[in-house]
């Protein structure tokens, strides 16, 4: 009975890309700077495989490589479009004052009632119940945000505004979030400037996380229809996704977006033992990108040093046609002297009873995983990456 695991500890990078131009991140390894600024103690993770990726040293357990980002940038959610098959466009950098005529012209074609509801700010109004504006939290011109009341509208509707958005914005992301909890009045209410001309709805006060929470990430340049994730599904392999890939990845079965790795963690693997069918779970580690963010170090470690615990104890119960495959998205960096993710190439380490610990080189992209997972499972390949399981078999 196949079951295949894409266990991603978020930001858990190992070395800067050869592509790094900022000074600070040329200097950027999110593994080797933690190790030497704490006592990190992750031995399972280093003997699998960890240890010889990044230090040439030691004997291995699992299969082992790394792999370059194929992705513009260092971002989680293009990040994990690239692990499930894509290779996601090069976005552009875009403010609402520069682009908000051509989205409020655009849906004005499609019929709907567009207005600019604060004066000076460049924020839309859309049918009196959806703001669209910038996204106020994360690097300046990356995202635009469509907010919605869904007292007034679906999520459906909602996402039939964003994707208008989207076919008419070339940044790395539109995000289409809303909660019956808020309205359109508290959204409003909440709106502000962060950086001069950058305006958008403060989301944490907008009262939308937290239970009922809907999202949609509509990434640039990407199709999930060509995703691993959705050629699984539509396959007839059920597709289970816990913490942050509930969020970022397209598909339509389980979906569990906890935050807190222990939760994360025992939560998959309860489910994992009650499956009693062929299977996939994505699985994303977020706290690792969290502490990276915080720049906190010692939280950093304890997340760490749960994964490696937690995988001790779960890769020996894995039985015949069982593969997990454990690796990251980018990195995040806590030492590095900001708060932002480090563009880094991320560890491969893949283990299954019948996985060789041979060593994959260095891929070119993060997609190779998602081609190698599909090649297992014996079905249609994602739209990029090469497989590597002729090489680990």
């Amino acid at each position: 009975m196949k079951k295949v695991t894409l266990l991603v500890l978020d930001g858990f990078g190992i070395g800067a890309m050869d592509d790094c131009q900022s000074a600070e991140d040329i200097k950027a390894n999110t593994y080797k700077n933690l190790r030497e600024s704490i006592s990190l103690e992750i031995p399972f993770l280093y003997q699998l495989g960890l240890g010889k990726i990044v230090d040439g040293e030691g004997e291995t357990k699992a299969a082992y490589g790394k792999s370059n980002l194929a992705h513009h940038g260092a971002d989680t959610f293009m990040g994990h479009q690239e692990l499930m098959g894509s290779l996601p466009g090069v976005p552009k950098k875009r403010l609402m004052g520069e682009i908000g005529p051509k989205i409020k012209a655009a849906l004005e074609d499609k019929g709907y009632k567009v207005s600019y509801p604060i004066e000076g700010a460049t924020v839309l109004l859309v049918n009196g119940a959806v703001i669209i504006g910038d996204n106020i939290e994360s690097q300046l011109g990356n995202i635009i945000n469509v907010v919605g009341d869904m007292n007034q509208l679906t999520f459906e509707e909602l996402a039939l505004i964003g994707r208008v958005v989207r076919a008419h914005v070339d940044t790395s992301r539109v995000i289409v979030f809303s909660n019956k909890k808020t309205n359109i009045a508290t959204i409003l209410s909440v709106v502000k400037e962060n950086h001069l001309g950058q305006w958008g709805v403060d989301s944490p006060k907008a009262n939308v996380y937290g239970e009922g929470y809907r999202v949609l990430h509509l990434g640039h340049g990407v199709d999930f229809e060509k995703q691993f994730a959705f050629m699984a599904e539509k396959s007839g392999y059920p597709v289970y996704r816990i913490g942050k890939t509930a969020d970022v990845i397209q598909a339509n079965g389980y979906e569990n977006p906890v935050v807190d790795t222990k939760d994360v963690l025992e939560t998959f693997h309860r489910i994992y033992n009650q499956t009693k069918e062929e299977a996939v779970f994505l699985v994303n580690v977020q706290e690792t990108d969290l502490a990276g963010h915080k720049e906190d170090c010692d939280w950093y470690k304890s997340v760490l040093e749960c994964s490696d615990q937690f995988l001790a104890n779960f890769i020996p119960e894995l039985k015949d046609d069982e593969l997990l495959i454990i690796t990251a998205d980018h990195g995040n960096d806590p030492t590095i002297g900001h708060s932002n993710h480090t563009r880094e190439q991320t560890p491969i380490l893949i283990v299954g009873p019948d996985i060789k610990p041979v060593s994959i080189g260095t891929r070119n992209t993060m997609a190779d995983i998602a081609a190698t997972m599909a090649d297992y499972l014996g079905i249609e390949k994602p739209e990029y990456g090469e497989s590597f399981l002729n090489i680990i078999r």
